[in-house]
């Protein structure tokens, strides 16, 4: 079975470090808010004990859904960050 998120991260491509400096930087602070956090783990919590309804499960897809894509984008960034880091380490580089 293909994993849920095979097809983003063919479009994403996390691996080739392509972003500017600035986006790679923004893009690492991109996260859930506090009470994002805390409304995940209820969900999750009653996920395990097999208490979610229709809406909580769809809310709860929601949330793995957008953290797929900040996983995947994040670690484009950090390739990202790293290319530029090996680049900078290049003998003949100037900054």
């Amino acid at each position: 079975m293909v994993g849920r998120s095979s097809v983003l991260q063919r479009v994403i491509d996390p691996k080739r470090g392509d972003l500017s400096a600035e986006l790679a930087y923004y893009i690492l602070t991109l996260d859930f808010p506090e009470a994002d956090h805390i409304r995940y783990a209820q969900l999750a919590g009653k996920a395990e004990q097999g208490a979610l309804n229709d809406p909580e499960w769809a809310e709860l897809e929601d949330f793995l859904n957008v953290n797929d894509f900040l996983a995947s984008i994040q670690a484009k960034a950090r390739a990202s960050m790293k290319n530029r880091n090996s680049a900078a380490h290049q003998p003949g580089h100037s900054s």
